[in-house]
């Protein structure tokens, strides 16, 4: 299945429409795949990969894409449901190996469900590179790792679930994080990428900027911190956080694409069954009603007016990222910037959002 570069009057609207979009909000780097009926039928690299020699952005270049990352957490736990290593409903204190009990509602149970979807009343106050923060034998300010409600009750967008879910597979699996996802996830569906730098070609990893209070860039270096001395003393279940399950996928845009194909069409992609259609349906679905999240895919109706689509977005290091598709009527799109001048906000991304609306715009509507 190979993409199609389109040319004539409909590319060279889309090329005005996004060109126009990227100098509103000062992008340096612009990557778009467009999927329809199933395939990918539009993609294309904008402005720079580094803008210090003005290196174009190219079709194999990888971003580290954030928390889109948590999907394929989410994805492994699938696989491992389906074999009987765990259940949705375990106590996750159990999985991990020390209590994970709300101090305000000591007898309600913190499930995998409740963590794999931001219910679990669990959040970042403490940090989340340190499995330590919310464990009562480690700190004694544990208790400042969870919300005043009750597990279940709300959602509340927290990165210490999935460093943690992270630890938890290693667990179960007996392999290290990174390890787990390239061979049950990423081989398969012959996708490039990873979350061990150390692992990847480093000519390929594109820089990252952020904006300052005046509206100039900084390169932020540490988004591709290789972290080898961590990696030298690495303990499994333990020091998962060092590869950043909650947010640390290398991928370019087009093998995104191909991923999210996979979520697409329930489990399964050019040929290769990664997950049953039942776990990916669970995954899809919202947990939290409200939010729209399920498990590491929430359902978001605020892109496009009148139309829910289901994804995720990243944002790290000043790179933005958003993966979004129809399962219904197999169309998506994948749109990553390596840095853009807007304010940091909760509500959805603005040249996230303006892309979207032209790809479908141009090739859906």
């Amino acid at each position: 299945m190979l993409p199609v570069l389109l040319f004539g009057q409909q590319a060279s609207e889309i090329d005005q429409k996004l060109q126009a979009i990227m100098q509103h909000y000062q992008a340096i780097g612009l990557s778009v795949v467009l999927v329809k009926n199933n395939q990918i039928d539009f993609h294309k690299n904008y402005g720079y990969k580094n803008i210090k020699d003005k290196t174009p952005l190219q079709d194999n270049d990888i971003f580290r894409i954030a928390s889109i990352s948590k999907s394929f957490t989410a994805t492994s736990f699938m696989q491992l449901l389906k074999q009987g290593h765990c259940s949705l409903d375990d106590d996750f204190g159990d999985l991990i190996g020390f209590p994970i009990r709300n101090p305000n509602y000591p007898e309600v149970k913190i499930t995998l469900r409740m963590v794999l979807s931001h219910t679990s009343s669990i959040n970042d106050k403490n940090g989340y590179f340190n499995l330590d923060v919310i464990n009562p034998s480690k700190n004694p300010n544990w208790q400042d790792s969870y919300n005043s409600y009750a597990p279940g009750s709300q959602y509340q967008y927290c990165n210490l679930n999935f460093n943690m879910a992270g630890a938890v597979l290693e667990k179960l699996t007996q392999m290290r994080f990174d390890n787990y996802i390239s061979k049950n996830i990423l081989k398969p569906l012959q996708l490039y990428g990873g979350y061990c730098v150390d692992s990847l070609d480093h000519s390929r990893l594109v820089p990252l900027y952020s904006f300052d209070d005046k509206a100039n860039f900084i390169e932020e270096a540490n988004a591709y911190a290789p972290r080898r001395e961590e990696l030298a003393a690495y303990q499994p279940g333990y020091t998962t956080p060092v590869l950043s399950p909650t947010g640390g996928m290398k991928i370019s845009a087009l093998d995104l694409a191909k991923y999210m194909l996979m979520h697409m069409n329930y489990g399964t992609a050019n040929g290769k069954k990664i997950m049953d259609k039942k776990y990916a349906k669970i995954m899809q679905t919202a947990v939290n009603k409200q939010s729209g999240y399920g498990l590491a895919i929430m359902n978001e109706s605020s892109i496009i007016p009148g139309i829910t689509l289901t994804g995720h977005t990243g944002s790290a290091y000043g790179l933005y990222s958003a993966l979004f598709f129809n399962p219904a009527k197999k169309y998506g799109f994948v749109v990553i910037t390596n840095g853009c001048n807007l304010p940091d906000s909760e509500n959805f991304n603005p040249l996230l959002k303006d892309c979207i609306q032209a790809l479908y715009d141009s090739f859906i509507k």
